[in-house]
């Protein structure tokens, strides 16, 4: 029996261990890290026969090479240990790719794109499960793919709905759902794919192996994508209208007259829809186009539209203290969806940013916080970029405030002084300066607000 071999000590790289364990697999869990944090973790799962080791590199000894390496998503696919083992002929694959070789025998829905992904696909769980379809979410949200894997593996789910980062689907070359999902795409993770170019093809190629294709019409680079590339068995959702449609009407989902149109039928008015922002009806409609797709009723899909209330970290309200409302956007970590963030509230805003930068352009961000912010309260690694950017352009109502705490103790005192209406986290970073995930800091935002008097 071979050895395998799975570089990554988190959530996805756990999950992928125990189900190649209960396959019989003689498995190892290699992570690089040196804090002593996962010391309890190791000898917990010692205890299953998981054997982990820290601190180390995989030996790719010729006379002892493993038969499969799994890889965490939070891994680069670009590292010298596995273009290494590549070269050697060991065959190498993302834990989602892992997920999928127990769960394709079930059609799966995988929504991809720079933004947009986590409600669309909270969406289309909500639906398929108010149809009667027996389906949970994973990937980014929920289950990882092995997870759900090894939680179904006596009864598996009708339909698996899979939120699919870039990191996933490069990573996993087989991965071809029923229904693929492009909801948006701008410059995003370019620290780790280097070039644009590189980001759309690892987009596309998990697209192109879709049998139906789901776009959203209404993002530019897609709509153009869409005149100048002929997608087979595609569909077009807008939120401006059938006119704007690109491809047959019969196979479109749009808004017309305040109603939502999909595939010919009307199916609910749009006002019954409770999440704030244009951005959050694009999502919406593509989640009715995957759901019409799947068979499910029309009167599931407008209970859903009637009941759904957005998810955890997105444009999340935590609380209303004195007439302002503090909302969670911890999820927006790049400037485009720090930018939607924005648009989705009323001004005057009191803005708390920053984190771990990432590339990407941010005049448009700039722009949005000049019109709209009365106060922009900076945290983590990116204040002192962010506060050289806001100088650039001429804005100068910044705080460097260091931590969450200091910032949303300061945005209350700023909120009553400015008549603020919104205090909002929305980062426009990822996490890992001061937190593991952006889960935790969100979690972090709603514990402190929830402890302001």
């Amino acid at each position: 029996m071979g050895k395998i071999e799975i570089i990554g000590l988190g959530k996805s790289g756990i999950a992928a261990a125990k189900l190649l364990k209960k396959q019989g697999k003689e498995v190892t869990i290699y992570d690089a890290d040196t804090s002593g944090k996962f010391e309890p973790l190791k000898q917990k799962l010692a205890q299953e026969n998981i054997t982990v080791k820290l601190a180390q590199n995989i030996p790719l000894n010729p006379d002892n090479l493993p038969e499969l390496i799994v890889v965490s998503p939070g891994v680069p696919w670009d590292i010298p240990l596995l273009i290494e083992a590549r070269n050697k002929g060991i065959t190498t694959i993302g834990e989602m790719e892992l997920g999928w070789r127990y769960l394709n025998t079930c059609p799966w829905v995988a929504i991809t794109g720079t933004n947009g992904k986590t409600t669309t696909t909270a969406l289309i769980e909500a639906m398929f499960k108010n149809g009667g379809i027996k389906t949970s979410a994973c990937g980014n949200i929920g289950y990882a793919a092995c997870e759900l894997a090894l939680e179904s593996s006596d009864n598996k789910p009708q339909w698996v709905v899979a939120e699919v980062s870039s990191y996933q689907i490069e990573s996993s070359v087989e991965l071809a759902p029923k229904i693929g999902i492009w909801t948006t795409f701008t410059p995003d993770h370019l620290a780790r794919h280097k070039t644009l170019e590189n980001y759309h093809n690892i987009k596309a190629s998990l697209i192109k192996r879709s049998h139906s294709k789901i776009f959203n019409g209404d993002d530019p680079y897609l709509r153009d994508l869409g005149l100048r590339e002929s997608w087979e068995n595609a569909y077009w959702t807008s939120v401006k209208g059938k006119e704007f449609l690109l491809g047959e009407e019969s196979r479109g989902v749009f808004l017309q007259d305040g109603w939502i149109v999909a595939f010919g039928e009307l199916i609910a008015p749009i006002s019954l829809f409770k999440m704030v922002g244009l951005h959050n009806q694009q999502n919406l409609l593509m989640a009715v186009a995957a759901a019409k797709l799947a068979k499910v009723s029309k009167s599931a899909i407008a209970h859903t539209i009637t009941t759904f209330n957005g998810v955890t970290h997105r444009l999340e309200l935590i609380k209303t203290i004195e007439g302002v409302r503090y909302i969670n956007d911890s999820k927006a970590t790049n400037y485009d969806a720090a930018q939607v963030g924005l648009e989705s509230v009323s001004a005057p805003v009191i803005l708390i940013a920053g984190g771990e930068a990432k590339e990407g352009e941010d005049s448009q961000w700039i722009s949005k916080i000049k019109e709209k912010c009365a106060s922009v309260l900076l945290i983590g690694d990116a204040s002192d970029i962010f506060a050289c950017r806001l100088e650039a352009q001429g804005y100068h109502q910044y705080e460097k405030l260091g931590t969450m705490a200091n910032a949303v103790i300061r945005a209350k005192d700023l909120a009553s002084q400015t008549n603020a209406k919104v205090v909002l986290l929305s980062p426009a970073c990822a996490s890992f300066d001061q937190y593991s995930s952006f889960e935790q800091r969100g979690d972090d935002f709603r514990e402190l607000v929830n402890d302001l008097d």
